[in-house]
């Protein structure tokens, strides 16, 4: 019974988790190329913005932005609630998990030799299109499996969310067991759905990882 309550709460984990990825990879990879920036200007506050997410946890960002940016708002005379909390849960992972992809994405372009960008601009193409067309996509099959590693974490993470109220897994399960006080099989069936969804991913991500490793070599 426990297994099947806390997969009643899957939907709202999957949708958090799916839309985090898109915004994190997208923010990620801007934050990762304003650090890799000469100009002080660009590159520090992208290292400040870094520093401050991967510096907090996940908990304390996610009572930030639902508690704490109303509150503010209100202060100043502008009236603001989140009508759905999941959209701040889809907001909150996806600004903390852009953090950590901007490091992973910024090892990987640095890991790709400068020679390639050197070679792309003589030519005749701008740093832009050397970026898109040469680097970033060698740069990618450098950290797909950190970037994977990242997006099984983040499945777990969204758990935090219990605490504004979103009904994910965990809180479907915390809500059933504080009405049954059966709390063994609602945790054990909670711990089972996240394994359910991480393992098969890291498989995947092993998979990709030994494919690509296959045809680097051939």
């Amino acid at each position: 019974m426990g297994i099947k309550v806390a997969y009643s709460g899957i939907g709202a984990t999957l949708q958090i988790t799916l839309v985090a990825v898109i915004i994190g990879i997208t923010l990620g990879l801007f934050v990762a190329l304003c650090k890799l920036s000469r100009h002080k200007i660009i590159n520090l506050p992208a290292i400040v913005y870094v520093e401050l997410l991967r510096g907090t946890p996940l908990l304390v960002q996610a009572l930030i932005l639902y508690y704490g940016v109303p509150m503010i708002l209100q202060n100043h005379g502008i009236q603001f609630r989140w009508d759905y909390p999941i959209i701040a849960g889809m907001l909150v992972c996806g600004i903390n998990s852009s953090a950590y992809v901007a490091e992973i994405i910024r090892s990987g372009l640095q890991a790709v030799d400068k020679g390639q960008l050197e070679a792309s601009r003589s030519l005749g193409m701008t740093h832009f299109q050397s970026m898109k067309l040469v680097i970033i996509p060698q740069a990618f099959k450098i950290i797909l499996p950190a970037l994977g590693n990242e997006f099984v974490a983040l499945i777990k993470e969204t758990a935090v969310l219990s605490v504004i109220t979103i009904t994910e897994i965990t809180r479907k399960s915390t809500l059933w067991s504080s009405v049954t006080f059966q709390s063994w099989p609602a945790y054990l069936g909670t711990a089972f759905v996240y394994l359910s969804l991480t393992i098969p991913l890291s498989r995947i991500v092993v998979y990709m990882e030994r494919r690509m490793a296959q045809s680097d070599r051939s």
